[in-house]
């Protein structure tokens, strides 16, 4: 599997962020991932570099939860690109990335972070299956449950 690291590091400082939700921090554990991916010969040769990558960045952002404690953020820091953006469009986007937000927000972290990996950074489900320690079948059934939720708390947003 030939691999792009630049649209690769893209979306690895997406997946920090949004683990992290603090751009700088994201962006120094987006570099360290990189750094310990390429210092490291031993998965990029077995076809399993990109499951090998999100590994890396997904327990960086472990070991910083670890060592911060568990801090709880204010609603404004959850999403600070996104109301940045939102401001400046009409009030139609506004108000859909509320409602989208608003949805999100009352998925569990597993169900946002997969849907993240699958439908935002278009992760191969066999790779997701590394990357969490979970079978096929466990990926697809909890995406499908994931986007239930998600229809359902659309709904109650009056979105769909």
């Amino acid at each position: 599997m030939s691999m792009d690291l630049e649209e690769q590091y893209d979306k690895i400082y997406r997946y920090c962020y949004f683990r992290l939700r603090q751009r700088e921090l994201a962006e120094d554990i987006t570099q360290e991932t990189f750094l310990r991916f390429l210092d490291s010969s031993r998965y990029r040769d077995t076809g399993r570099a990109l499951r090998y990558l999100y590994t890396i960045a997904r327990n960086l952002c472990i070991d910083h939860y670890r060592r911060q404690g568990t801090e709880l953020l204010a609603e404004e820091d959850v999403f600070p690109e996104t109301a940045e953006k939102a401001v400046g469009n009409d009030e139609d986007s506004l108000l859909t990335a509320v409602s989208l937000r608003a949805a999100l927000e009352k998925l569990s972290e597993e169900e946002r972070e997969l849907l993240l990996l699958r439908y935002v950074n278009e992760v191969p489900v066999s790779a997701i299956c590394g990357i969490l320690g979970i079978s096929r079948f466990a990926v697809y059934r909890k995406t499908n449950c994931a986007l239930k939720e998600l229809r359902k708390y659309l709904r109650e947003e009056d979105f769909m």
